[in-house]
C-alpha cells in the first residue's frame, strides 16, 4: 500500500482570505502561529485579521527560535497552546516550518504553512532537515507534509533579498539531482511522476530568476516573483513528496551531500545559506557525472545570480575537501548511492573541477 500526500495551497496577495474557509474545513476551532520574529512581524497581522470575527481562538503566537534544531523542536512540543492547538501555523522559511512540522508529528497536529521567504520546499514537503545546536546537521525527520500552503508574493518580495537569491539556488538543485539519482533505476508510478514534474524545475529558475532578484531587491510583488515562489515551493516541493518514499529516495543526491558535508566544516567568513551552498553542489555533481554541456550552463547562470561558482566564494578551500568528503559519507545522499556508490577520489576531483570551470568565468 502506498499512500500520496500533497499540500494544498492558496496564491496571491489576497491568499489570506482563504484561511477561515480552509480551517472550516478541517473543523479547526482554535490555532497556534508559531515563526520566526521578522516573519511574525510580516504575517502575523493578516492571519490574525482573517481570522477576526470567526470564533476560531489563537491561543497563542510563539517565536520558535532562530534555527531547525532539535532543542526547538523539543521546546515547541513542550508549550502547551501548541499541544492544545487544532491548526498550527508554521510562518517563515524552512528552518521554521521544519521545526514546526516536525513537532506538529508528535501530536498528529494538521499544520498549515505560510512562506513568508521562498528560500527551500519546505512549505510542502513531508520531509525536514533537523541541525544539532552547534549547526552541524542531525539528520532528516519525515513529518506530514503541510495540509495547506498560503503564498502571498507580497510578504515574498518585502523579504531579504539573500532568501530569494538563496531559494533560486536551491531549486536548481531539483531537477538535475532528481534526473542523475533515477538514470540507472527501472522507476514505478510515483518515482516516474516525481520525475516528470522534476522536469518543470529548472526552465522556470531560468527565465525568471534574474528579474526576480532585481524585484525583490525593489520590494516589488510582480510576475517574476510569483513565478519563482510557485516553483520553489509547489514544483519542488512536490516533486520532494513522490521522490521520497519509505521504499526509495530520489530527492537528493550529490549536490546536497556537499551541502551537508560543508556543515561539518567550521572556517571564518559569514554564514552561508543552504540554497547558496548546494548551488555550488549542483556544479559538483555535474562534474562528478561527466556533464560538463550542464556544469558550464548552470555554472554561467549562477554567476548571473550572484552564486557561487568557486569554493572561495563560500570559504572553503582544497584543504577542507577530505574532512568534508568525510562528513558526506554521514548523509542521507552518500548512504543511498543514487545513481551509484560514490567514490571520495572521484568527488573530490568533481569539487576541484567545478572550482576550475567557476575561476575561468572569473
Amino acid at each position: 500500500m502506498r499512500t500520496i500526500q500533497m499540500s494544498d495551497y492558496t496564491v496571491g496577495e489576497d491568499a489570506f482570505d482563504a484561511i477561515p474557509a480552509t480551517l472550516a474545513s478541517y473543523g479547526a476551532t482554535s490555532v497556534v502561529i508559531v515563526g520566526g520574529t521578522r516573519a511574525l512581524a510580516a504575517a502575523a497581522d493578516g492571519i490574525k485579521e482573517a481570522l477576526d470575527g470567526t470564533g476560531i481562538k489563537i491561543l497563542d503566537t510563539i517565536v520558535y527560535g532562530t534555527d531547525a534544531t532539535q532543542s526547538n523542536v523539543d521546546r515547541l512540543v513542550a508549550t502547551s497552546a501548541f499541544a492544545e492547538a487544532d491548526v498550527a501555523f508554521a510562518v517563515g522559511g524552512g528552518k521554521a516550518i521544519d521545526t514546526v512540522k516536525t513537532a506538529a508529528k508528535e501530536f498528529d497536529k494538521t499544520v498549515f504553512s505560510v512562506p513568508t521567504i521562498c528560500s527551500n520546499c519546505s512549505a510542502a514537503t513531508a520531509i525536514a532537515v533537523i541541525y544539532n545546536d552547534d549547526g552541524s546537521l542531525k539528520g532528516y525527520a519525515y513529518p506530514p507534509c503541510p495540509a495547506h500552503i498560503f503564498i502571498n508574493p507580497r510578504i515574498i518580495a518585502e523579504a531579504p533579498e539573500e532568501y530569494f537569491w538563496a531559494g533560486v539556488g536551491d531549486a536548481l538543485s531539483k531537477q538535475p539531482e532528481v534526473e542523475w539519482a533515477t538514470s540507472t533505476r527501472e522507476l514505478g508510478h510515483t518515482a516516474s511522476l516525481g520525475l516528470a514534474l522534476a522536469h518543470t524545475c529548472t526552465e522556470p529558475l531560468m527565465t525568471w530568476g534574474v528579474q526576480g532578484l532585481a524585484d525583490v531587491r525593489e520590494n516589488r510583488s510582480s510576475e517574476a516573483v510569483r513565478q519563482i515562489a510557485l516553483d520553489i515551493v509547489i514544483n519542488t516541493g512536490y516533486v520532494s513528496n513522490l521522490t521520497n518514499q519509505p521504499d526509495f529516495y530520489y530527492n537528493s543526491t550529490l549536490a546536497h551531500a556537499f551541502y551537508n558535508g560543508s556543515t561539518g566544516i567550521h572556517r571564518a567568513g559569514r554564514t552561508h545559506l543552504h540554497g547558496e551552498v548546494v548551488s555550488f553542489g549542483v556544479l559538483v555533481m555535474f562534474a562528478y557525472a561527466g556533464n560538463q554541456a550542464e556544469l558550464e550552463r548552470y555554472a554561467r547562470f549562477n554567476k548571473q545570480m550572484g552564486l557561487p561558482v568557486t569554493l572561495a566564494e563560500l570559504d572553503l578551500d582544497e584543504s577542507h575537501l577530505e574532512a568534508l568528503t568525510a562528513f558526506a559519507h554521514e548523509t542521507n545522499e552518500w548512504k543511498q548511492g543514487n545513481p551509484e556508490p560514490f567514490e571520495d577520489s572521484r568527488f573530490i576531483d568533481a569539487i576541484k573541477a567545478a572550482d576550475a570551470f567557476g575561476r575561468s568565468l572569473s
